[in-house]
């Protein structure tokens, strides 16, 4: 297994591919839009170039990982001699049922079909393909080339043998898989999301502040970002859909959005992407140190 598309250029998928290529894999990236492709690309090559000033990787390792991705705007010729597809498009439970059927007549029959949801059923995915056999969850971290877990989630449906594959190929990209089942959110998700939205909740009541909910969970819990910052990172809108497809999946209240966070998301105040969350990000310096220190 060398070729492996991935789809989505956005923040998890340029992280995916960057992952990919460093560790010697030809990468197919694939977006419909040329401007996204070209971000991603220019965000790899300023990451690498990180990496050459830490003196982590040279220079050579730089261009020959730039050398192994190539882009493309058409699923068709991207999936075309792919052994494996990550699909990282948005969060949306339509558009992934859509590259989905796309994606099992476009590609090999032996193909693997994997998708970064972190939250949506993947038995609901793999139904929508004639192998939901090779249907299978794997959900990086922000940012992927940093984070060392993956969460490997198999649907109903998923097969040991795909199981195996795709936990023994996280290992070789440095990666720790953690196999775990198809139910909403996951494990790390069901975990992190209400803890972040209740976060929001104790800052809509008024129990305290911004800065002094976020100081408490740092100096008191040894957290590296407070909560509320890192629901910036992820992007409030990332947020909403996952509790929302939590709430959908269990139709438990603890998982229902807090109004703040749905008022936030429909006024555009999606965290670091916008330039304003619960923090403000309209010095691009602010939004660099964010990410910085959550990538120590």
């Amino acid at each position: 297994m060398k070729n492996v598309a991935v789809i989505g250029a956005g923040t998890m998928g340029n992280g995916i591919a960057h992952t990919f290529a460093q560790n010697g894999f030809k990468v197919q990236l694939i977006d419909i839009s040329e401007a996204s492709l070209k971000r991603g690309m220019d965000t790899i090559a300023k990451n690498l170039d990180r990496m050459v000033a830490k003196e982590k990787i040279t220079e050579a390792q730089k261009d020959e990982t730039l050398g192994n991705i190539t882009t493309f705007t058409s699923i068709t010729e991207g999936v075309e001699y792919a052994s494996l597809v990550v699909e990282a498009a948005t969060e949306n439970v339509d558009l992934k049922l859509n590259i989905f059927k796309q994606l099992d007549e476009a590609c090999p029959d032996d193909t693997i079909l994997a998708t970064n949801t972190s939250s949506i059923s993947i038995t609901q995915i793999g139904a929508v393909t004639s192998r939901p056999d090779m249907v299978i969850g794997m959900h990086f971290m922000n940012p992927v080339p940093i984070m060392k877990l993956v969460e490997i989630i198999r649907g109903y449906n998923t097969s040991d043998d795909v199981t195996n594959t795709i936990m023994d190929l996280s290992k070789q990209l440095g990666k720790v898989p953690v196999e775990v089942n198809d139910y909403p959110g996951f494990v790390a998700n069901r975990i992190l999301m209400p803890m972040l939205n209740e976060s929001i909740e104790t800052l809509y009541n008024g129990v305290a502040g911004v800065k002094e909910i976020d100081t408490v969970m740092m100096l008191g819990m040894a957290h590296p970002m407070g909560p509320l910052q890192l629901a910036d990172f992820i992007g409030l809108d990332v947020c909403l859909s996952i509790l929302n497809v939590m709430y959908e999946g269990f139709k438990n209240p603890k998982y229902a959005p807090c109004p703040l966070l749905v008022n936030m998301v429909r006024a555009g105040k999606l965290g670091v992407k916008s330039g304003e969350g619960f923090y403000d990000y309209s010095d691009n310096r602010k939004a660099e140190t964010v990410a910085k220190q959550f990538s120590k």
